[in-house]
């Protein structure tokens, strides 16, 4: 509830009001000692008596009678044009009313932009039952630098370093798990994909999970023949994203969200190496200890089917 600044009255001060009241003090003396006017102290009394106690809660300033709002008839008219996909001035033209209270219409019903009219589309969630059955692939382009960067110092100019190129995050993780993995390459070129699917691959056979499939944007470097011929060498189903639904590879993209917010921007680092080595560090970190909460705030590796308490093995 919105109190005013100056309001010497709350619901809980009217109680007190009509407690005094009840035990016998005076309208005029009750009025002086709460700082209010005679007219209020009786405006209350009457509502106590007509209503109790609800009538000294808080009532609605909206007007009882609007004599100047656009009829029933006719706002329910602009809505049905609305819904016919007709323009504002359209609108106008065939109600009789203005475009701006056209406009004002639409915007209390929610209508006055065009997506508004589009119905929502249901959200379409899916986890594959068992580790490896499918691994989510994605890339993420950083900036090199040789001193800390204007997202920590705040100053874009003497963050900048010039002319000193581009790194390639490249992320994989497991849809059923969200173990993650990743490494940074010198570039998105198809030679870098094979290897770190590889990599990737291997990372997951070491922890005892086999990958069945792996999804991929339409990048070139994923449309590449060699990028093809590894996962048929690899025994891998390469399933692609359907072009301009970045959606469909929604594990890749979070991933990549949480590796940028705790990791990549997570820290002030001197140089870029640094940063570079301080991805190990967070991957174990996400994998073992971070909460996830797609999976009920447990670690991913406790979804992995491994027995977590065997350090030697899993650690070695």
């Amino acid at each position: 509830m919105n109190m005013h600044q100056n309001a010497r009255l709350t619901p809980k001060g009217r109680e007190l009001l009509i407690a005094r009241l009840v035990r016998g003090e005076r309208p005029s003396d009750v009025a002086c000692a709460m700082g209010i006017s005679i007219r209020t102290v009786y405006k209350w009394r009457k509502r106590y008596r007509e209503e109790g106690l609800a009538g000294l809660l808080d009532r609605s300033s909206k007007p009882a009678r609007r004599p100047t709002r656009t009829p029933v008839r006719i706002e329910a008219e602009v809505i049905r044009l609305r819904r016919e996909r007709r323009i504002m001035d359209r609108i106008a033209d065939e109600t009789g009313v203005s475009r701006a209270t056209v406009g004002r219409i639409l915007a209390r019903h929610g209508l006055n932009r065009w997506r508004d009219l589009e119905p929502a589309k249901p959200v379409v969630r899916y986890e594959r039952d068992e580790p490896g059955d499918l691994i989510h692939i994605d890339i993420k382009k950083l900036g090199k630098f040789t001193r800390t960067g204007h997202r920590i110092t705040g100053d874009p100019q003497q963050g900048k370093s010039r002319g000193i190129g581009w790194e390639f995050v490249h992320v994989c993780v497991d849809d059923h798990s969200r173990l993650g993995f990743s490494q940074v390459l010198k570039s998105e070129r198809k030679e870098e994909a094979v290897a770190f699917l590889h990599a990737a691959v291997d990372w997951y056979r070491k922890l005892g999970i086999r990958v069945a499939r792996v999804m991929t944007d339409n990048g070139s470097c994923y449309r590449s023949r060699a990028f093809a011929k590894t996962c048929a060498a690899l025994g891998l189903k390469h399933i692609r994203t359907k072009p301009y639904t970045p959606k469909t590879n929604g594990k890749a993209e979070r991933f990549i969200q949480s590796s940028l917010r705790e990791w990549a921007y997570g820290r002030a680092y001197q140089t870029s190496e640094q940063r570079k080595a301080e991805l190990t560090h967070w991957l174990h970190h996400y994998n073992w200890h971070r909460p996830h909460a797609g999976i009920q705030r447990k670690p991913p590796i406790s979804r992995s089917g491994l027995d977590v308490n065997n350090l030697m093995r899993l650690h070695n």
